[in-house]
């Protein structure tokens, strides 16, 4: 693997016997390291795990050098606000950079309860619990709350933390095409009734397309059939509605016809970890069982004070969200306009460009990585075979000639990828015949 911009030194191929790396073996042909050791093979770089030398925001750094970066979750350009990290600093002078244990046995912090009042009354709903992992959020509430008696519908796209959940709850897992509210209502239709409890459960901004879900029918449905509803705001907390709060505020729904509210805190919000917010009961039943809560130390405090002064600052200037949701619009026209599948995106701080082969992916982002601009491929496994593709992240700090810069690159460089792969593919069935 030839050593380009990563921080972390590439792993060679092992020439140890099966019995001593048979696990690493068999394992990695699974994952990403089977495209990058293949990739390596043709002469690409890795463009896994790039070392940033500074806050990633519309711009970055990575070996003294500046590029265009549209691999971050800062939507709303707040990260590294100045706001926050004189907070961060005098939160840490006074409890430190740690909350020291679980808060079950070490007890809260101011900031463990400001939070998750605020991310409560932000969705109009009574409570809400926050964990110091996103996915943990998803993988332990589902895994708590549902068992072998109940059942799961989820999105066919759903994000790897809420699949996880609900195969950790024993629950009957039933997985419905992606965005078809049709094929969901089959389902229940036919499954519902065979199991006692039952919850559908969906992102409010899909991560890989950049799609929104039918949340209105979708709750039709939940109401018909008597599930509960989740929703997965990972992405749309922020980014969509007026002020960013997100998808119940684009449909203009009211909140609590969803039971269980989801997001992230590393996004918009600038911090690390993941809430779940709805009714008392609820919430009070997660605090007391939730494995990702009871058994896993409480975030810390300079976190937490992070992620409130964060969504403060979101909240009073919805400015911010429309710059977001304009850059975004403008990039989905120019890439458009310049003959580049979207697939399905919607314009909304997601924007994939779609160009099927995995290895074409990774020959492309690294040749933009060389003309100045960082964006990550997304292959097989994270997405289906043969729907590869560039996912660009937008922020409200990118400017339409960061957009148009990149996209004429990616005009320019995609044929190009294309025939690297399809000259290695020609000369490797010569070599065989």
């Amino acid at each position: 693997m030839k050593k380009k911009y990563s921080c972390q030194a590439a792993v060679a191929p092992t020439d140890q016997p099966e019995h001593v790396s048979g696990f690493n073996r068999t394992r990695s042909k699974l994952s990403f390291d089977r495209l990058v050791e293949m990739g390596a093979k043709m002469g690409m770089i890795n463009p896994l795990f790039a070392c940033h030398e500074r806050a990633a925001k519309a711009t970055t750094q990575v070996n003294g050098q500046e590029y265009l970066n549209f691999s971050t979750y800062d939507y709303l350009d707040i990260n590294a606000h100045p706001e926050i990290t004189a907070l961060v600093a005098e939160t840490a002078r006074l409890f430190g950079t740690s909350s020291g244990a679980s808060r079950l046995v070490g007890g809260e912090r101011p900031q463990h309860r400001a939070l998750e009042e605020a991310l409560a009354d932000l969705y109009e709903v009574e409570d809400c619990i926050i964990y110091v992992s996103g996915h943990a959020a998803n993988v332990s509430t589902l895994g708590f709350l549902f068992s072998a008696r109940d059942a799961i519908f989820h999105d066919g796209l759903a994000h790897n933390s809420l699949i996880q959940g609900a195969r950790l709850s024993g629950a009957a897992r039933y997985s419905y095409a992606h965005n078809d509210c049709d094929a969901l209502e089959g389902m229940l239709k036919a499954r519902r009734a065979a199991h006692k409890r039952a919850a559908i459960v969906t992102e409010g901004l899909f991560s890989m397309d950049g799609n929104i879900p039918d949340l209105p029918r979708i709750i039709e449905l939940k109401k018909k059939y008597d599930c509960m509803l989740m929703v997965d705001e990972a992405h749309s907390l922020g980014v969509l509605g007026k002020s960013g709060r997100g998808v119940r505020e684009y449909y203009g729904f009211p909140s609590t016809d969803v039971d269980m509210w989801m997001s992230t805190l590393s996004k918009v919000l600038c911090g690390c970890g993941g809430f779940i917010t709805g009714s008392r009961e609820l919430v009070e039943f997660l605090k007391y069982g939730s494995p990702g809560f009871v058994f896993s130390v409480g975030m810390p405090p300079v976190i937490a004070a992070a992620c409130r002064k964060a969504l403060e600052i979101m909240l009073r200037e919805p400015a911010r969200v429309h710059r977001l949701q304009r850059i975004t619009r403008f990039f989905l026209e120019y890439a458009k306009s310049k003959g580049l599948d979207t697939g399905a995106a919607q314009g909304y701080a997601i924007v994939p460009v779609l160009v099927g082969d995995s290895m074409v992916a990774g020959f492309l982002s690294t040749a933009l990585f060389k003309r100045g601009t960082y964006v990550m491929p997304v292959t097989f496994p994270a997405v289906k075979e043969g729907t590869a593709r560039l996912r660009f992240f937008l922020s409200a700090a990118h400017t339409e000639e960061h957009v148009r810069q990149a996209l004429d690159a990616v005009v320019e460089e995609l044929p190009k990828a294309h025939a690297i792969v399809e000259q290695y593919q020609r000369d490797h069935q010569n070599g065989q015949q």
